[in-house]
């Protein structure tokens, strides 16, 4: 039965296998291992998986007729592959079992997230009574980050025998987890060298065919009994076979021990020869075991977070997945936020701006953490520059789809599986991806106080991001107004206006808006550097007094358009036809991908006010209600309650719900305007991967955003939290189902600072410290007060 820390999945059905072997992934910020059934290879049910964060590499495929190009994050070898079978002393040789056999009769898988630890239990019997229980128990190493481990243990009932034992490194895989991306070149890995050495270490070497990265994976495998038959190498792995005896009362157990290198690793070595050394001196797998719990219970410690109930078990595990896959290890590398975790092959391992729903979370409790995915794009703002300038404008014009370098990877072409049809692909307009790394920049830079990176690669990114909106907004006289022209909102449905011959809508609300934001900040921030510094980054970028001039009358007169009394999504968005939404419901029951079910009939869902996800209400999401009301002030809008109430209820009929990130968003403005169905959005937010709410999506890899935005619904959400320069802002809102809530979190070097949020009550504890200055914090009522290092208060909050 599940608990509080354990999710358990009973029973075999193989429709939804793919899905428990994505909730039921293993890693650590480095590397993750799927929760495939380690007895059988990818087939149609199983898809086995092993990714390392940033291995990646470009391939070209023919499609539709054309040539194109995709960089994925690479499937790596096999390390977990295993299979067996029985050899009675009576009978002949079993065949290989696997959970597909028709002998099995019980099988139960447990994901334990306090210990990290994933548990499989399977018992066969065959047609002469001969019965067999198989216990996987797995780990990918938390404490280190190039280990991972499988033992399994066998015990035979009514038969005596030998089990046979084949552990395999299964080098001859693809990427081939996405059903749509089949028809494109999928093998990634080439020149495979496979040997065995003397120790019974085996291994396997391989490298990807464009980005020539080296990877290695070496495996030691024992037994209890040990009694070894032979090894053999293929073209593309190793085979090892054990025999142990079986016999009633007694198990037998095999431990396979996996080291995986690459040469991405530093500092930089032979990948090879670090694998077969480092798994040659592990330690035994209870060692690991216990190790790997403790890195387990510090991780949680600094990342607590506590919900009663149901919600608080489903929280925990998004958080577990969250952790999996950006982990303090994870601040080594040069890596950004993989919108489908380490999980699957969706989206192809690519960087969105997912990072604008992980970072939050994030920042608040693993700083160095954040300040290191800020980094990867701060690295690549050289290819963003250049982006910009080959588009003909100033700046940095940073990809709607980021890989390894930087440079837009969106595909050009995508399939609607509905009709079979290959399409164009226009979502890298989606240009306010450069909005959500400068919201990301400010944000970290007012929750850590960390000035060395605000002033240095902050100040950088910032400015480059305004000298790209700047360049990019045209004045329009008739107006007097400035305009951005030719971009796709978050929407993603309307990538261009009906019987348009070019693609992308004029003045998206939520472009134009972030983007005044960026501007306004980025002169905030300019304005505040040292003189030096100021100096420095004005001859870098030629920031002269005509262009920051320029930039203030932007922030300031940038056009929103407005139809009805409410926010328009987009130019022209309030003249689109009317979508007939329950006669679409009757014939379709499920209509999130409305896009794809208007183009199988011949239509397009450019024709109608119809959106995908939250576009207009993501500015509901990023800025509290004040501060909403206030950008829109500068920008001589009136945007009130009555208007932005109205603007909600407008888009809540005119949106089918396509991304698992419009629910989050959903509940969480609706929870701030205190809407009856706020928690129907959140609770959908919650299940989406548990349950995979979107039919399928989730066994090609969790949704990282959604899982991290519901941690952050909470934390700064439900609590009202924001990190400023002048302290902390609690202003908890009405979400009644959840009651209570409380967690640890970092702020400008305070650290496990503890909020405890109780109906009416707020307790806010500041661990002992004599080197941290008494925590500023404003609560409700702007009632200003302080609570000293060592020091815990309590205080009376708004009843909900």
């Amino acid at each position: 039965m599940s608990t509080a820390w354990t999710w358990d999945f009973s029973g075999y059905d193989p429709k939804r296998e793919r899905t428990i072997e994505a909730l039921c992934a293993l890693g650590n910020g480095r590397f993750a291992t799927r929760g495939a059934a380690p007895e059988s290879p990818a087939d149609t049910v199983h898809y086995p998986g092993t990714y390392a964060a940033g291995c990646s590499n470009w391939l070209s495929s023919d499609v539709a007729g054309k040539r194109v190009g995709n960089e994925e994050m690479v499937n790596l070898p096999d390390w977990s592959r295993l299979r067996y079978r029985c050899l009675p002393d009576d009978g002949p040789a079993g065949e290989w079992l696997t959970p597909d056999d028709p002998s099995l009769r019980r099988y139960r898988v447990s994901l334990d997230l306090r210990g990290g630890i994933l548990t499989r239990r399977l018992f066969f019997q065959d047609g002469l009574g001969r019965r067999i229980s198989v216990t996987h128990t797995r780990l990918v190493h938390m404490g280190d980050p190039y280990l991972a481990a499988q033992r399994t243990t066998f015990r035979g009932y009514g038969w005596s025998g030998a089990i046979e034992v084949e552990s395999i490194i299964d080098g001859n895989v693809t990427n081939a987890g996405v059903e749509r991306y089949r028809g494109l070149n999928g093998r990634h890995l080439t020149g495979h060298c496979a040997g065995v050495e003397a120790e019974g270490v085996a291994w396997l070497s391989c490298r990807t065919r464009s980005s020539r990265i080296r990877i290695a994976i070496a495996v030691r495998t024992s037994s209890r009994p040990l009694v070894a038959v032979g090894a053999s190498c293929t073209e593309t792995g190793t085979v090892q076979r054990f025999r142990l005896p079986v016999s009633r009362g007694r198990s037998a157990a095999v431990v396979k021990c996996a080291a995986l290198y690459t040469s991405q690793d530093r500092p930089l070595s032979e990948p090879l020869s670090l694998a077969v050394e480092h798994v040659s001196h592990a330690a035994a797998f209870a060692t690991q075991l216990a190790s790997h719990r403790v890195a387990w219970e510090r991780l949680w410690s600094q990342g607590e977070l506590n919900v009663p109930g149901e919600s608080g078990r489903i929280l925990r595990l998004h958080l577990f997945h969250v952790l999996q896959t950006l982990s303090p290890h994870t601040a080594e590398l040069d890596v950004g936020v993989p919108a489908r975790g380490l999980h699957g092959e969706a989206y192809r391992g690519h960087v969105f701006w997912d990072e604008l729903f992980v970072l939050p979370y994030i920042t608040l409790h693993f700083p160095e953490v954040a300040r290191s995915l800020l980094m990867y794009r701060h690295r690549r703002l050289p290819a963003a520059r250049t982006a910009a300038r080959r588009a003909g404008f100033r700046g940095a014009m940073f990809p709607w789809q980021s890989g390894s370098s930087g440079v837009e990877e969106t595909q050009t072409l995508h399939l609607n599986p509905r009709s079979d049809r290959w399409l164009p692909d226009h979502s890298h307009l989606q240009h306010h991806v450069g909005s959500a790394i400068a919201w990301n920049v400010w944000r970290y830079g007012h929750s850590t106080g960390d000035t060395g990176f605000v002033q240095g690669p902050g100040a950088e990114l910032l400015l480059e991001i305004a000298r790209y909106w700047g360049a990019v907004a045209t004045y329009d006289a008739d107006r007097d107004r400035y305009r951005i022209r030719g971009v796709l909102g978050p929407d993603e449905y309307h990538d261009a206006y009906p019987e348009a011959a070019a693609p992308g809508i004029d003045d998206n609300a939520y472009t134009n808006v972030t983007a005044a934001w960026a501007i306004a900040r980025a002169l905030e921030l300019f304005d505040g550097l040292p003189a030096a510094r100021r100096r420095e980054l004005a001859e870098q970028l030629g920031l002269d007094d005509e262009t920051l001039n320029r930039w203030e009358d932007i922030s300031r007169r940038v056009y929103v358009p407005f139809h009805g009394g409410v926010i328009s999504q987009f130019e022209g968005y309030g003249e689109l036809a009317e979508l007939d939404w329950d006669a679409y419901r009757s014939r379709y029951c499920d209509i999130r991908r409305l896009d794809r079910i208007l183009e199988s009939e011949g239509d397009t869902v450019n024709r109608y006010q119809a959106s995908k996800q939250a576009d207009a209400l993501m500015l509901g999401y990023l800025f509290r209600p004040v501060e909403l009301q206030e950008l829109f002030d500068r920008l001589e809008y009136r945007l009130d309650d009555e208007v932005w109430r109205t603007t909600v209820n407008y888009y809540l009929t005119r949106t089918s719900h396509g991304s698992t990130l419009s629910s989050l968003v959903h509940g969480w403005v609706l929870a701030r305007e205190k809407g009856p169905d706020a928690w129907r959005y959140c609770e959908e937010a919650l299940l989406s991967d548990v349950t995979d709410i979107q039919g399928g999506t989730t066994g090609e890899g969790i949704h990282l955003g959604a899982m991290a935005g519901t941690l952050d619904l909470i934390e700064r959400g439900v609590t009202g939290l924001e990190a400023g320069p002048d302290g902390l802002r609690i202003d908890p809102i009405a979400l009644r189902e959840v009651p209570r809530c409380s967690f640890t979190f970092c702020y400008r070097g305070h650290r496990d600072i503890r909020v405890q949020l109780l109906p009416g009550r707020l307790g806010i504890r500041v661990p002992d410290s004599r080197l941290i200055a008494p925590l500023s914090v404003c609560l409700p009522g702007e009632r200003m007060v302080t609570v000293a290092a060592g020091e815990q208060r309590w205080f009376r909050v708004p009843l909900w």
